[in-house]
């Protein structure tokens, strides 16, 4: 605030709380340099919530002592606070190799945003994968048909052998025993199938994944595959 701005707030107050007002020139020239070297550098408002008349009079109107340079400046400062704390810096537009210029950009556009003039901005929530993809990357998926190159794909299939496998079954046309639930180690759709660990007493100490499904999920694979659309078999209890 300028000096004008200044004077212009302490009349406000001055209407609210008499005991500020300064009747002595003197002394209303004291006041006047001492709240603008205090209170300078607050705005009288911003476009977006901060009014330092509505400060002062939440003040005057819950506090019983006469209002401070203080009592303006704190709600500032939690203005200023609040809104750095709900930005999420957004990537500048310079170039990355100019690091002048990509620091000077994002200290501005954090000084705008605590400064009231500029929105916070928000980091981007989680989809559900519904937007549109960006046509480069369809156009990509489209050549390699998935997210993993082929290359990729068959560097990684001996540290993976049961998608390995399942990933086989599906290119051959074989259906996918992963689909369905395993009715034998009750693996759920997804998960490979599971082999048992027997202990000398023949407790079961464990289990480990196995590579391939057990037959009767993929018998039942088989089946559901090979009915009609819209009905559903019921799975036989082992």
């Amino acid at each position: 605030m300028d000096r004008r701005e200044i004077a212009a707030l302490l009349a406000y107050i001055g209407r609210l709380d008499p005991r500020t007002i300064r009747t002595d020139q003197g002394e209303a020239r004291d006041q006047l340099a001492q709240w603008h070297e205090l209170l300078g550098d607050v705005p009288m408002a911003t476009p977006h919530g901060w009014d330092i008349r509505v400060a002062a009079r939440q003040h005057i109107r819950t506090s019983p002592y006469p209002i401070q340079p203080a009592d303006v400046a704190q709600p500032w400062e939690k203005y200023r606070r609040d809104r750095l704390a709900r930005h999420s810096d957004p990537t500048p537009s310079a170039d990355p190799d100019d690091q002048a210029a990509w620091a000077e950009e994002l200290a501005a556009t954090r000084r705008a945003v605590a400064g009231g003039t500029v929105q916070p901005a928000q980091a981007r929530a989680i989809t559900s994968g519904q937007e549109e993809i960006n046509p480069r990357l369809q156009a990509r998926l489209d050549q390699i048909g998935s997210c993993i190159p082929p290359a990729a794909r068959a560097a990684l299939a001996p540290y993976r052998p049961a998608r390995a496998a399942r990933e086989a079954a599906v290119a051959q046309g074989l259906p996918d025993a992963l689909s369905v639930r395993c009715e034998w180690c009750l693996a759920q759709p997804g998960e490979p199938c599971r082999r048992r660990r027997i202990g000398p007493d023949n407790g079961v100490r464990g289990t480990t994944p196995r590579a391939t499904p057990h037959h009767c999920r993929q018998d039942l694979a088989t089946a559901q595959q090979a009915q009609p659309t819209g009905q559903t078999q019921q799975p036989a209890p082992a």
